[in-house]
């Protein structure tokens, strides 16, 4: 189809069209998607070939300070003056030889098994004793650390050879190392940002890396009620847990609830993410509109909507849609007034279809307020020539949409677009505080008509303590998000044509 083909299409033939290339895109980027993961590990293989080959050529080439350098750290730094370096780079050394000796081995020896001894009544000198086993729990999460330490370590290590090596080349071409003072001034200066981002870095490996690589682990073990460290071991099960999610045989209530939970989850954050988005632009339109008097007003109305606390509108919202709760008292006196009876709607617990549509719709309630504002400031920075050039031309007000506005609202928000769509798959808030998960239904293993992955989650973690069922649906939630976010801002036009409105 031509660009002028194009033009005279209307905006519903337009949208058809669009969405026809987008489904038609979908596979593709998908392919490309996967090929990018294989040339990363192509990448990755042949970096580690060409670090292996370093390393011999190195040793190879390396004097006697260099080449000890690789059993005992800091050497080639103390031979070649760089004192204060050769130091820390010993210590290092001898602080993990202290750890691995003092500590971790005892943790990293059981990593296999997570156990073999459990806590049970022994008789000590003919009295019956509680003797402590092994706790898995401990084993798990003090090999976690132990495998992180030896990871920074080996880093230390290499980067401990390539000084070595470094300050040899310096020496054998007549130049002396720098002092301890100029390398501080450096990082005050040309690496300043180095020092300003170590502590951040070291934060984020302790709260987020570490607990997220004892989280995966977890999914891959059969920790639950029944195996409750330190009374009870847990082992590795392999791929038990993810193999019962996409378990669809008769009867197997996980896979039953992972799939059609699956389902309602994307549903969910599609209508959560555009109803919001749309409703909120047509109300952003409506307050910038030309003519329209307190503009200001409106928009401090909306701010202090969000003001509130967002668990606060969910918990009042849940009272007043309970059978008794204000919403159903206030039609009561209508019906009355009608000579009607007492009107008792179960919003939250009767249907499905009600249930969901409910919480959909209090979802606009809490979100449109910051579509609203983002939108707000987007419309705003349009340019006025562009609808001068519209009116000239004679295009009426939902062509000016179409062809001006709705583009650079979505070229503009996509990034916005796709943080609300992940932050919806994981709106645990809106679904938990209001609903609860309900209705329930026998038909699912612990969870609601309404559950989220993310609160089937958390109803494992915290009714049933089914742990590495529940850091297995984490895992895939996170490759779903992933996945989903890395295709769509790939091939949208914010990130391939970031010029296009500038």
């Amino acid at each position: 189809m031509t660009y002028v083909e194009y033009k005279m299409l209307n905006p519903f033939q337009r949208f058809g069209y669009n969405f026809k290339k987008v489904l038609v895109s979908i596979p593709r980027a998908v392919g490309n998607f996967f090929k990018a993961i294989g040339r990363g590990f192509v990448k990755l293989f042949t970096g580690i070939g060409k670090g292996f080959k370093k390393y011999g050529t190195t040793f190879a080439k390396g004097d006697w300070a260099t080449k000890l350098s690789y059993l005992i750290f800091g050497v080639g730094d103390l031979h070649k003056g760089k004192y204060y370096k050769g130091i820390l780079f010993l210590l290092a050394e001898i602080f993990y030889v202290l750890y691995i000796a003092l500590f971790g081995w005892q943790y990293i020896s059981k990593f296999n098994t997570l156990g073999t001894t459990e806590t049970g009544m022994q008789m000590v000198n003919g009295i019956p004793k509680q003797v402590f086993g092994d706790n898995s729990m401990l084993i798990l999460l003090y090999s976690v650390l132990t495998i992180v330490i030896t990871a920074v370590m080996f880093v230390i290590y290499i980067a401990n050879i390539k000084d070595a090596y470094k300050h040899q080349v310096m020496r054998e071409n007549g130049q002396k190392p720098t002092s301890l003072a100029y390398d501080v001034k450096q990082f005050l200066d040309g690496k300043y940002h180095v020092t300003l981002l170590s502590f951040p870095v070291l934060m984020i490996a302790i709260f987020n890396i570490l607990p997220l690589i004892f989280m995966i682990l977890i999914a891959f073990t059969n920790y639950d009620k029944q195996h409750m460290p330190p009374g009870t071991l847990f082992t590795w099960v392999g791929l038990d847990n993810f193999g019962s999610l996409f378990n669809l045989v008769e009867g197997a209530k996980k896979g039953k609830t992972f799939i059609e939970l699956t389902g309602w989850t994307i549903l969910w954050a599609i209508l959560a993410t555009f109803t919001n988005y749309i409703l909120g632009m047509i109300v952003a339109l409506m307050i910038n509109k030309k003519g329209i008097k307190l503009k200001g007003l409106w928009r401090t109305l909306f701010v202090i909507s969000i003001a509130v606390p967002q668990f606060v509108s969910l918990l009042l919202m849940n009272q007043m849609l309970q059978t008794n709760g204000a919403i159903n008292v206030l039609l009561s006196e209508i019906s009355r007034a009608f000579g009607g009876g007492a009107v008792e709607i179960q919003f939250l617990n009767s249907t499905t279809l009600m249930a969901r549509t409910t919480v959909v719709i209090i979802n606009c309630w809490v979100g449109i307020p910051y579509t609203i504002l983002s939108m707000s400031g987007i419309l705003m920075n349009i340019p006025e020539d562009l609808y001068e050039s519209a009116r000239i031309d004679g295009a009426s007000p939902v062509k000016t949409f179409t062809a001006i506005t709705l583009p650079y609202m979505l070229f503009v928000t996509t990034p916005q677009l796709i943080t609300q769509f992940v932050g919806n798959i994981n709106n645990f808030n809106v679904i938990y505080l209001l609903t609860g998960g309900g209705p329930t239904t026998q038909d699912y293993y612990q969870a609601g008509r309404t559950d989220i992955l993310v609160t089937w989650l958390f109803k494992l973690s915290m009714d049933t303590q089914d742990y590495g069922l529940a850091a297995a649906i984490g895992i895939l939630v996170f490759i779903v998000c992933a996945t989903i976010s890395l295709i769509v801002y790939n091939n949208s036009k914010s990130m391939k044509d970031e010029e296009a409105f500038s």
